[in-house]
């Protein structure tokens, strides 16, 4: 018996379906194998550029940090704040040390926060929702703090206490 037009397109229809499913796994398994990955570089990237900025005096965030912090002597501070930064983004790239590292990440993160508060007028206009340029700077971190989260929970290791040393 010949196959009528209506099996046809069934089968048609299933074949589609199966590479369509063949492709999204794989897509799929190499999102899961690599992204988390590439997360922690590309985070590690944005943190060593913007503390090379920093440190060499180019970046364009030190009338922010100036604003926030008026106490603080802005050059000075600017270079810790930017070798905060390489370290972190070396941690990050080479995989060292990552507790600390985010450590780091996560304290700077508090300090933008901080800004934040402390000198609502340069991040906010008239209210909380009307950010200016620096307010949608530092909210972005929001999406630093997620992704090092991300990062940190796929590959910081739990902490292993040395059974010589265990009561």
């Amino acid at each position: 018996t010949r196959p009528t037009r209506m099996t046809q397109s069934r089968l048609r229809n299933r074949m589609h379906n199966a590479f369509l499913q063949s492709i999204d796994a794989q897509i799929l398994q190499w999102l899961q194998r690599y992204g988390v990955s590439l997360l922690r570089i590309s985070l590690g990237i944005v943190f060593l550029w913007f503390g090379l900025l920093k440190v060499l005096g180019m970046s364009p965030v030190g009338y922010v940090v100036q604003s926030a912090y008026t106490l603080l002597p802005l050059e000075q501070f600017l270079v810790i704040l930017g070798l905060f930064e390489i370290v972190v983004g070396i941690g990050l790239l080479t995989k060292r040390a990552l507790r600390f590292v985010f450590a780091l990440l996560w304290i700077e993160m508090l300090g933008t926060f901080i800004a934040l508060a402390s000198a609502p007028a340069l991040f906010m206009r008239e209210s909380l929702f009307a950010l200016t340029v620096e307010g949608e700077f530092v909210i972005k971190n929001l999406v630093l703090v997620a992704a090092s989260m991300v990062v940190a929970g796929a590959t910081v290791r739990p902490w292993r206490q040395d059974s010589s040393h265990a009561r």
